[in-house]
């Protein structure tokens, strides 16, 4: 746990795994609902293949450019100077912000935006954003439950929806409602501002708290972004479809690898390994579509 801001209440939580000698990690940033261990998959994962990760959970903020600030803060603490990052849902649109915000001098070497947005209207709430602070915390649960599939699921995705409701309960209603009004406070991003960064979209067909209109407009703002599709994986794909998201994740750090900007250990990489997975990652989708 690390205090970066003058405000001692400010507390930022991460997981910090991986080769230290990793100059530029990869960092992921929860969605409302989640915590830091959310990414315990791809914690696992990354690290046992050689990558530097560090898992965040952020403290309570209550505007974009607060956050941008306590982050750059954070990585200055962490002797960072520049970081890949992989955002979901809400963690998406603060990591696009932060690009945002240190565009005149970079910090953020590319980006991983899985099931994100660019614009926090289509959530119809910005309205209601001032008031989250207000509602206890009961209520605000009830608002993060209404975006979560209902219905007949499989096994891999109602264990995940259980572990995410699990850590929601963890959360305090200030961190929550932080956390709303961040996602609702009116605000987008400004693409001609981190037009240079690599940037690959994730995002899932099947049912998930994001519309097709929100999901269109992220592709019009990155046009040259990479895009990684999975058929099914709801909200949280890197928890039940975290093979596929681990393996996406490795395809898009690949253009990185044997520069200053890798997140991996040199002595680590093997590309005839991620051929496999991506051959595996291929048939895997080709037997979903039969």
């Amino acid at each position: 746990q690390i205090i970066v801001d003058d405000d001692d209440s400010k507390v930022w939580s991460l997981y910090d795994a991986g080769p230290r000698s990793i100059r530029c990690p990869l960092i992921f940033l929860p969605p409302v609902s989640g915590t830091a261990d959310v990414f315990f998959q791809q914690i696992l994962t990354l690290t046992g293949c050689g990558y530097r990760v560090i898992a965040l959970q952020y403290p309570v903020y209550w505007d974009h450019l607060e956050f941008c600030d306590g982050f750059r803060k954070l990585l200055d603490h962490l002797q960072l100077d520049k970081v890949h990052l992989f955002g979901a849902s809400l963690g998406g649109f603060l990591a696009q912000k932060f690009a945002e915000y240190t565009h005149k001098s970079p910090r953020v070497q590319s980006l991983i935006l899985c099931n994100s947005f660019s614009d926090t209207s289509i959530f119809n709430q910005t309205w209601t954003a001032n008031s989250f602070w207000l509602m206890p915390a009961f209520m605000l649960k009830k608002i993060v439950l209404g975006n979560f599939a209902s219905g007949p699921l499989d096994t891999r995705m109602a264990d995940g929806i259980d572990f995410m409701v699990d850590r929601l309960e963890s959360l305090g209603q200030s961190e929550l409602a932080s956390r709303l009004t961040l996602n609702c406070q009116n605000s987008y991003v400004e693409p001609h501002k981190i037009r240079d960064i690599p940037v690959t979209i994730m995002d899932v067909f099947d049912q998930s708290a994001l519309s097709t209109e929100a999901k269109e407009e992220m592709y019009k703002l990155y046009p040259n972004a990479r895009r990684a599709h999975l058929k099914t994986g709801g909200n949280f794909p890197y928890l039940c479809r975290s093979a596929e998201v681990n393996v996406y994740i490795q395809i898009h750090l690949l253009q990185f690898h044997g520069t200053r900007y890798a997140a991996i250990d040199p002595a680590m990489v093997s590309t005839e390994a991620l051929e496999v997975q991506k051959i595996s990652l291929h048939t895997s989708n080709e037997q979903e579509e039969q």
